[in-house]
């Protein structure tokens, strides 16, 4: 009887331990010594987050919300991720675009839209965020070769009849190197072939986009800055 509830004991503290060893696995952020820079991994995302991508870009809404928006699967995916908390990323959706080619986000467009470029000389739309969690692709009419674009404030732009050569992004590793010891740096991951990245000023988040998908860099300082100039403005 002693045997089988020993063996039974044994058995559970297995169970517990290789629960939290997957738990463990999937959760675990990189963390520098001074936990001055957290990494979030493609697996620490939603899954849909460990997907290669094309581009990237931000978009605040004026109301303190702020997204993410991936293109993925040459242009076919757009999925939206809300990062105005960089510490609890939540997965807004995906959508499907019927659209020529890959593409590239070239520039804002009076807040609520984002003019894109199609590669290959393949014409210009704008991705109209009135919506921002559910964004739409139009093309914009009598634009159907890309030339260059010259900005007229927010409200207009230049299109320039000129060839538009499309500089394919370089794949390169990236290193993120923990110095708060400089007798001590430390090597907390590397980044494997990004060719897109974008920073958020304010909370100093960096979003890298790799073959493994997209990785976050968080640096909790400037978080904490940007939480207290919030509160500091909204008790005003």
């Amino acid at each position: 009887m002693k045997a089988a509830t020993s063996h039974q004991l044994a058995k559970s503290v297995f169970v517990a331990f290789t629960a939290l060893g997957i738990t463990f696995t999937l959760h675990a952020e990189i963390r520098s010594k001074s936990q001055g820079l957290i990494v979030v991994q493609p697996r620490d995302l939603p899954e849909v987050a460990q997907m290669p991508g094309n581009s990237l870009f931000l978009h605040s809404d004026g109301s303190g919300e702020t997204y993410l928006y991936i293109e993925q699967q040459q242009g076919a995916r757009l999925t939206t991720f809300d990062v105005t908390d960089p510490s609890k990323i939540k997965l807004v959706g995906s959508i499907t675009l019927t659209v020529p080619s890959a593409f590239d986000f070239v520039r804002p467009l009076d807040g609520h839209g984002e003019l894109v470029r199609f590669r290959d000389s393949k014409g210009v739309a704008v991705l109209d965020l009135h919506n921002v969690k559910a964004p739409s692709l139009r093309m914009i009419s009598g634009l159907s070769e890309s030339g260059s674009t010259q900005s007229l404030g927010e409200t207009g732009l230049l299109m320039v009849d000129e060839p538009y050569n499309y500089v394919r992004a370089t794949p390169r590793d990236y290193q993120v190197v923990d110095i708060s010891l400089p007798s001590e740096p430390v090597l907390l991951t590397t980044v494997k072939e990004v060719r897109h990245q974008v920073v958020r000023d304010d909370t100093g988040t960096t979003f890298l986009l790799g073959s493994e998908g997209l990785t976050v860099v968080r640096r909790t300082s400037v978080e904490n800055d940007y939480k207290t100039h919030l509160m500091q403005m909204s008790s005003n």
